[in-house]
């Protein structure tokens, strides 16, 4: 058995037209998945199928699930959208959409079956403000989730942060149950990465402020390297990994948990320049 293989597996890449998901679906295909996309815009992936989807449309999401014959052995969700977009629709496709898409995708899914999704280390912060991340993580549907977060906004912040912070508690909850299924999840959190939304975060913050964030390793990462690590979590070579958040940033938030990165100075400095 080849456990990286992922030949014979249908395969659902959210979000394929570009930046990390493009790059998961080209190498799904060559590592032999049949490869299902849904995004926007068409993918330059020469895929199984491709399925117009607008993630802030339910029923796009509906219709798109409906063309999956299924069963779906693995789920990538790779879309997001930047603060350039409109806080709501921020929220919407980086958690209220992902949490509904990957429920009724469910019914698709055998044992075996495993969903990674794309998180970010602008994630982190979840652990700070707890309480209210589970306020929006334990809404009972689309509608809940989209009145609190209608009516919280305000008081949220960057709604990406906070977007990023709802799904990766959500995923790491919901992978708890979804398990006695036999159904593994699981998150990658990139650092900063070259991708389609590169220049609306330059255009947000600058380039010089985003790359305090590279340390150590002090360059961002190609969009392949992080679909590779991606890759591996739906992967059989991953079979006992489940409820994790893969962090993929060259080694940022480990320097600085232990003290070894000076965030402050290194930004200051930038902020200067």
């Amino acid at each position: 058995m080849d456990l990286w293989s992922y030949k014979g597996k249908r395969c659902v890449v959210v979000g394929c037209y570009s930046g990390i998901g493009e790059a998961t679906a080209r190498e799904l295909v060559r590592l032999g998945g049949e490869v299902h996309g849904f995004d926007v815009k068409p993918s330059p992936v020469d895929l199984a199928s491709f399925t117009t989807c607008d993630l802030r449309k339910r029923d796009d999401i509906d219709a798109a699930l409906a063309g999956i014959a299924g069963p779906i052995d693995a789920l990538f969700y790779c879309a997001g959208l930047p603060q350039t977009f409109p806080g709501i629709e921020v929220v919407q496709v980086n958690f209220l959409s992902v949490r509904y898409l990957i429920e009724r995708a469910l019914p698709k899914m055998q044992r075996g079956g495993a969903i990674a999704i794309i998180a970010s280390t602008a994630g982190n912060g979840y652990v700070m403000r707890l309480p209210t991340v589970l306020e929006i993580a334990d809404t009972p549907d689309y509608d809940a989730g989209l009145a609190w977060a209608e009516s919280h906004l305000p008081e949220l912040g960057d709604p990406y942060a906070f977007a990023k912070e709802a799904v990766i508690v959500w995923a790491l909850r919901r992978s708890q149950t979804l398990i006695a299924d036999g159904i593994r999840l699981n998150l990658l959190s990139p650092g900063p990465t070259v991708s389609g939304m590169t220049k609306d975060f330059e255009a947000v913050s600058s380039p010089a402020i985003i790359d305090v964030y590279t340390a150590p390793i002090n360059r961002r990462s190609s969009s392949a390297e992080q679909a590779y690590p991606l890759i591996f979590l739906n992967s059989d070579g991953a079979s006992y990994v489940n409820g994790t958040n893969f962090i993929a940033d060259g080694g940022f938030t480990s320097g600085m948990q232990f003290g070894m990165i000076d965030l402050d100075g290194m930004l200051q400095k930038a902020i200067s320049a």
